[in-house]
């Protein structure tokens, strides 16, 4: 046995498991519901499988340097039935901390929870800061803002919304900058009135859903009594700083 692998030392069911209920008895102690804990550490488990998918299948296919080409087959036919099955793993993880069930369809939209709008709100506002200064729109009228953008998706998605928020500030930084810049916070633009969304980080969760899902956002909008003119004011902004 090799000096690396005395040192390795997995963490066995048990280690895990403590770990695991000293987290939730901390949280519960700081007043965070135990349904809540449960699903954010169900998520943080699925998120660490699919990571360790994401470097496996990267880089654990190549056979070591020098190894022959039967060697280097095998090698690569049991890297990948390895890393399959941890893509299985991560994805039944996923579902089990969503509750989303084996045969949901992706257009089947569960109730929007409580900590699914708290992981929004944690998701935008460092991205909006990034752009502008904070608002202070209203904390009920935010959260109706984001219920209403995470009911356009199911739960799964809703699971994985930081990432494609990211994503979208990313692949719009330069249109946004302008948004902010002409009507955002520090702009002429009054806070109140048809532009009130830009001067709130709600308005790139909107803006993200305009773009990705415009039509079921308008539902949602409409179904959540939400001004019409918010929706299009934004609209508005975004079309003239293009």
């Amino acid at each position: 046995m090799t000096a690396a692998r005395e040192e390795r030392l997995p963490l066995d069911a048990a280690s895990v498991d403590n770990a695991r209920t000293t987290l939730l008895q901390l949280l519960a102690r700081a007043g965070v519901y135990s349904g809540d804990a449960e699903e954010l550490i169900a998520l943080v488990e699925a998120g660490a499988l699919a990571l360790a998918h994401e470097e496996l299948a990267g880089t654990g296919r190549q056979a070591p340097p020098g190894s022959g080409e039967p060697y280097a087959t095998g090698w690569r036919d049991g890297s990948r039935a390895v890393t399959e099955g941890l893509a299985g793993l991560a994805d039944r993880a996923l579902r089990a901390a969503v509750a989303a069930g084996p045969a949901e369809e992706p257009d089947v939209r569960q109730p929007v929870g409580r900590m699914e709008v708290e992981r929004a709100k944690v998701a935008v506002v460092p991205l909006y800061l990034s752009f502008s200064e904070e608002s202070d729109l209203d904390p009920e009228v935010t959260e109706q803002v984001l219920a209403a953008s995470l009911a356009t998706m199911d739960a799964r998605r809703r699971a994985a919304y930081p990432g494609r928020l990211t994503e979208f500030a990313g692949d719009h930084r330069s249109h946004l900058e302008r948004l902010y810049a002409t009507y955002g916070p520090g702009s002429a633009i009054a806070i109140h009135g048809r532009y009130t969304l830009v001067h709130s980080p709600t308005s790139l969760a909107v803006l993200e859903r305009l773009a990705a899902r415009p039509e079921e956002l308008r539902e949602e909008w409409d179904a959540a009594e939400l001004p019409p003119a918010w929706l299009d004011g934004l609209t508005r902004a975004w079309d003239a700083t293009a």
